[in-house]
């Protein structure tokens, strides 16, 4: 008790606001937000939004924040009479900006597509749909590392068995090799999230299935081979997280600090990446706040986005100290 005690006093928010990034929405029914920050300094975020999850009419739409407001939202990507899923947005270090979509009748059955940007979300080349077993990122962003390396947390959710695995890239993402799976602890894991801890040194986490908590694993050698899955202390109600490796070497994480449901959202630091302390509560009212997307911008500041009762995206800026 007293080792936490010293933990939760060295953290805390020094700032925060908050703003839904349309109000209303194109839709009427929107989840699964990714956010990043462009060459210029604006920020850019997607997400998928239709009539409800799984319908045919459900398309990929983003918005860019400049000067502090974010535009109208815009539609990015479409499939014929097909639902589309979880956008990533991240850069490869050569000067693209790569949206990657999923699109399908269910997460058991989906494709994955990317487009490319040179001009940071200006205008878009035409989808390119993957091969079969290719997913590139699966909703949380990638790590980007030098000399074009990047390591996505990929999954597959097969009936009654789900299975983490990591896609690799040494060429600024043009092509891909497939790692794993990864094994889970009980059950099965998904949608991981990778920070580097030193070196080759990397580490997930991922979202539980039975577990009900947040799982970690380790790769020793730059994201070629992982240990076998463990839990974490944080609780996961079978929901998205994400994690971001601070400037400063702390790790935050953004979920959902509960066993079952998804409220509410939560924020945890910890300076090792195994023990957490308690940070902020982001929401705490009866709904869903789900399917957090997180990253440091170049200034230090946080940005986050997730879905708000599946009505909205919100997205919250905090500093930490």
């Amino acid at each position: 008790m007293k080792l936490f005690l010293i933990l939760a006093v060295s953290a805390s928010l020094a700032a925060q606001t908050s703003e839904f990034v349309a109000d209303p929405m194109p839709t009427p029914s929107c989840h699964a937000s990714t956010i990043v920050e462009l060459a210029s300094g604006d920020l850019m975020t997607a997400w998928f939004g239709g009539a409800g999850e799984g319908r045919p009419d459900v398309a990929i739409w983003g918005a860019r924040r400049h000067a502090g407001k974010w535009q109208p939202p815009v539609e990015l990507a479409r499939e014929p009479n097909i639902a589309t899923w979880n956008p990533v947005l991240f850069h490869s270090g050569d000067g693209l900006l790569w949206l990657y979509y999923k699109f399908g009748p269910s997460p058991q059955q989906w494709t994955a597509a990317r487009m490319w940007s040179r001009d940071d979300g200006v205008t878009w080349s035409k989808a390119e749909h993957l091969p079969a077993g290719l997913y590139g990122a699966i909703r949380a962003k990638p790590l980007v590392l030098p000399k074009g390396l990047i390591v996505s947390g990929s999954s597959v959710e097969s009936y009654n068995s789900w299975a983490a695995w990591v896609e690799r890239s040494t060429d600024f993402g043009k092509t891909w090799t497939r790692h794993g799976p990864i094994v889970p602890p009980e059950g099965g894991i998904i949608q991981p999230s990778v920070v580097q801890v030193e070196g080759d040194h990397l580490r997930f986490y991922a979202r539980s299935d039975k577990a009900a908590r947040i799982c970690v694993s380790d790769s020793y050698d730059a994201g070629i081979t992982w240990t076998p899955a463990r839990v974490t202390e944080l609780p996961n109600p079978n929901s998205g997280i994400d994690v971001v490796r601070l400037k400063d070497g702390r790790y935050l994480a953004v979920y959902n600090h509960i066993p079952r449901g998804r409220t509410p959202l939560n924020l945890a630091i910890s300076n090792d990446g195994d023990h957490w302390t308690p940070l902020k509560t982001l929401e705490s009212d009866p709904g869903e706040y789900s399917y957090p997307a997180m990253i440091q911008a170049s200034d230090g500041l946080i940005h986050i986005t997730y879905t708000w009762r599946r009505q909205k995206i919100k997205h919250v800026e905090v500093r930490v100290k």
